[in-house]
């Protein structure tokens, strides 16, 4: 936005993340359509204790102008990035993802807040593979119901057959089952 100061991601814990998420299915009020948001990434992670905290709340549901213009008002309640709930993460919904597999996180007159299912979220980490998502990964495997490192590997590469063929991938997961289970 021009003539907004840019203001610093602050990190949002459990606590905060409900407590915003409140606060905006209060300013939808309780007249129109529901909107429906799937947390996925650090803030799902949050809401299980898996992670102390994030900066912002990713959903791979699209945010529509609406369910925005009610982010960015809580967002300068409380002096917020205007996108700390964004759709950014909309691209990198694995393939294989089924919206009636999410768990209800939040339900109130015009927001439903769902969570992905872990098994989802390790696969989309796994995906990502960024530096940062290795402790996310490590968290995630006894969570994720995977029997083994190849079958997490193969339903990854069913989530996104696109996926560059990685040769050391299963012995990544290796080490994160190891991490995980010592």
């Amino acid at each position: 936005m021009i003539g907004r100061p840019s203001v610093p991601d602050q990190p949002l814990d459990r606590t905060q993340i409900v407590a915003l998420l409140e606060e905006v299915a209060a300013e939808l009020g309780d007249v129109g359509s529901r909107h429906v948001v799937i947390i996925v990434g650090g803030s799902l992670l949050a809401w299980h204790d898996l992670r102390e905290s994030t900066v912002d709340v990713d959903s791979i549901r699209r945010i529509d102008d609406e369910l925005a213009r009610a982010v960015e008002v809580v967002a300068s309640r409380h002096t917020l990035a205007p996108r700390w709930m964004n759709d950014r993460a909309a691209m990198f919904m694995p393939q294989t993802f089924e919206e009636s597999s999410c768990e209800v996180l939040l339900e109130r007159a015009r927001l439903m807040v769902l969570g992905l299912p872990l098994r989802d979220a390790f696969l989309m980490k796994l995906f990502a593979a960024r530096g940062r998502d290795h402790d996310d990964l490590v968290s995630l495997w006894p969570r994720c119901g995977f029997a083994t490192a190849r079958d997490a590997v193969a339903e990854m590469y069913l989530a996104y057959p696109a996926a560059p063929d990685d040769p050391h991938l299963e012995s990544f997961v290796e080490q994160i089952i190891d991490e995980a289970t010592s």
